[in-house]
């Protein structure tokens, strides 16, 4: 049973003094936010960009306000727009979320200017915290263990590498501002540290508007800790226990836990407790969190890097151990009310792991993909919990963040924790969109990772090793099914006539050629759906039987029942069941040649959803393999995409197009005078 959710406040059945709150984000955190201000009682107002007018946060709030146009910084980053929603729906006060404004001190100061409420320390913790290098100055002033290193503005890059020789190689350059590892460089030589130092200036001055670095020793074998804490206006600081984060992704979070299976309960109270200092040091209020860099050499030696002024994504995995529902301390905190209760009466009970589920896809170095959900089904059950911002019809593009929810397990122990997420991630279907949960799972299955023996490189270092699933038989089969059965006349009559004239009794079958990752193949199908026989190219025959239910698929094969999930768009057809989601597509008459020779493999696909802004050759023309065809921009970058083979090419759209993931682009017939 996951822990009963509670408040840690004092006044839990005395009302706060806001009847409204405006949440200023969008996906999963504004639905995850407004779940707790219906159970406060508390009106909830959400905001929106065009984007997301049809958005599942907008839906389940009780009102909602436009901002503007989709591009962020026209509408979920322009604090004007947002201070003015706030004042409009007369809300009292605003929770920011996390990402976007959530630790911009002006939207603070602006709120404060308009005698609205901040759900989130004061502006002054914001600037000092946002600022790395004041941050640890703060902090070292406290008694907080802080990584060796140098830090203090305005370090040229002689006195970097001057500074580098007594911190000792390997060093981390890092930027004063902004996070997410962008600017970050680890430097082993130090003949290679003037070029490090000079991309990470130019990287963190077009990401922060800001270049100003600072170098810290690299902490061998590191693990990601961070500690939750709750600060009250009257000086209480608490903290409820650890985070591991170190399941990283290009310094990007994918999976995290509480508890840590590093510390021991000595460590864990120290480590608590230079995080009650971090907060103490600035005058904290609200919730944060202070993260730590731990040798896993060394587990009881941690170091200090830097306080997030906000919630975190994650912190459903301390809600489940601790049973505080943290987002309801936030809103009593800022409505003046005090911390109740001890640090002592803090416990831990059993283990969360949460996995993020990202539109990107793993199988092409994690590009992020982006369509329309078609069809979604999400866990659920004991020990299961899903923070979301889906809903069947939501449009995923590439104007925000592409994380689309959270899959959160809890157990009385670590393993079955684990267990019950990989279930939870096989069961989380969502088709129109790839996604990570495949990679997920093949991450939670590593040996290291069952054992705890975590470091942050562990990610990249597996992410080598992860194959796509290729489509199964019986995906094949379900996809070619459920094409056969919606290609069916609903008249009167004879319901089995085709569109080919088959009739049922004839002996020629229905024949369908479907095309999905690496794999081209013909089902062959007759009978009836509830009566087929079915096989692939020249296989096995079995036997088959059918219904449909919207858009789920009950497939009987050689008498083994199993539930699929399957949804259509133009062109395209998924398929989810337990060994995962599969998109195919039909390959139509025209795409063979005269003697039923597949083309497919010399199309060109587009690997992301974005814009077509050239074709450098034209229809007709013959081209070498490796020459360019259609460019695509996605993400601000720049895609030439190459002919696989020799041949003649046939272009299927042109410069302005918006296309899809997957989208077939162009064609390369193979000539029998220009062999490929």
């Amino acid at each position: 049973m996951m822990n009963a959710v509670h408040s840690l406040v004092s006044d839990k059945a005395q009302p706060v003094a806001f009847d409204t709150v405006l949440v200023a984000n969008r996906g999963e955190i504004a639905v995850r936010v407004i779940r707790t201000l219906r159970t406060m009682g508390i009106r909830s107002v959400a905001v929106y960009s065009d984007a997301d007018a049809d958005a599942r946060h907008v839906l389940e709030a009780d009102t909602a306000v436009r901002l503007g146009p989709a591009a962020a910084r026209d509408s979920y980053l322009n604090i004007e727009k947002v201070v003015a929603a706030a004042v409009r729906s007369g809300a009292q006060a605003v929770h920011p979320g996390y990402g976007f404004l959530s630790e911009n001190s002006a939207f603070a100061s602006a709120l404060d200017d308009a005698g609205i409420v901040f759900l989130g320390p004061p502006a002054k913790a914001i600037e000092v915290m946002g600022d790395k290098i004041t941050a640890k100055n703060a902090v070292a002033a406290y008694g907080v263990p802080v990584v060796p290193g140098i830090a203090k503005p305005g370090l040229t890059d002689a006195e970097l590498i001057a500074a580098a020789v007594e911190i000792g190689y390997p060093v981390l350059v890092k930027p004063s501002a902004g996070g997410g590892g962008k600017g970050m460089r680890r430097v082993e030589d130090p003949a290679e540290l003037p070029a490090a130092l000079a991309s990470a200036r130019r990287e963190a001055a077009a990401a922060f508007g800001d270049d100003t670095l600072f170098l810290e020793r690299f902490v061998t074998r590191p693990r990601h800790i961070e500690v939750q804490i709750l600060a009250d206006r009257f000086g209480h600081v608490l903290h409820l226990g650890e985070r591991e984060c170190s399941l990283q992704r290009r310094h990007q979070k994918v999976i995290e836990e509480a508890p840590s299976p590093l510390l021991d309960a000595k460590t864990r109270a120290r480590i608590g407790a230079a995080a009650c200092n971090t907060a103490r040091s600035v005058d904290y209020v609200g919730a944060g969190t202070v993260e730590f860099i731990v040798s896993a050499e060394q587990p009881d030696e941690f170091f200090f890097m830097e306080m997030n002024t906000r919630l975190q994504v994650e912190h459903p995995v301390t809600e489940l151990v601790t049973g505080v529902d943290l987002v309801e301390c936030q809103v009593r905190i800022a409505a003046g009310q005090k911390l109740a209760v001890a640090q002592e009466d803090i416990r831990l009970t059993g283990h969360a792991v949460e996995a993020r589920v990202y539109a990107e896809d793993p199988g092409r170095d994690f590009l992020p993909t982006g369509g329309t959900v078609l069809a979604l089904s999400e866990p659920e059950g004991p020990g299961v919990r899903v923070d979301s911002g889906l809903r069947a019809g939501t449009v995923v593009g590439t104007d925000y963040d592409p994380m689309l929810s959270k899959v959160i397990a809890y157990a009385a122990d670590r393993g079955t924790a684990l267990a019950r997420l990989d279930g939870a991630l096989r069961d989380t279907e969502i088709l129109g969109v790839r996604t990570n949960t495949d990679f997920l799972r093949f991450l939670l299955d590593d040996p290291d990772v069952q054992a705890g023996r975590l470091d942050t490189g562990l990610l990249d270092r597996r992410a080598v090793d992860f194959a796509p699933a290729a489509v199964t038989d019986a995906q094949f089969f379900a996809a070619a099914t459920h094409l056969w059965m919606n290609s069916m006349p609903q008249t009167t009559g004879d319901p089995w006539q085709q569109t080919t004239g088959w009739r049922v009794g004839a002996h020629a079958p229905v024949t369908i050629r479907l095309t999905g990752g690496d794999r081209t193949a013909h089902v062959y199908l007759t009978g009836t759906p509830e009566n087929a026989t079915a096989w692939l190219e020249d296989g096995e025959k079995h036997t088959l039987a059918a219904t449909s239910n919207g858009n789920t698929l009950t497939l009987t094969l050689n008498g083994l029942r199993t539930r699929i999930r399957v949804a259509t768009e133009p062109g395209r057809l998924w398929v989810a069941d337990r060994d995962g989601t599969a998109l195919l597509r039909e390959v139509a008459e025209a795409d063979l040649r005269g003697g039923g020779e597949h083309v497919g493999d010399a199309e060109i696909l587009s690997p992301m959803p974005g814009s077509v802004i050239a074709t450098p050759v034209a229809t007709g023309d013959l081209v070498e393999a490796g020459a360019s065809i259609v460019v695509v921009e996605a993400m601000k970058m720049e895609h030439a995409l190459k002919a696989p083979v020799a041949g003649r090419v046939e272009l299927l759209v042109q410069p302005g197009a918006q296309v899809k993931l997957e989208q077939p682009l162009a064609r390369i017939i193979v000539e029998e005078n220009n062999p490929s």
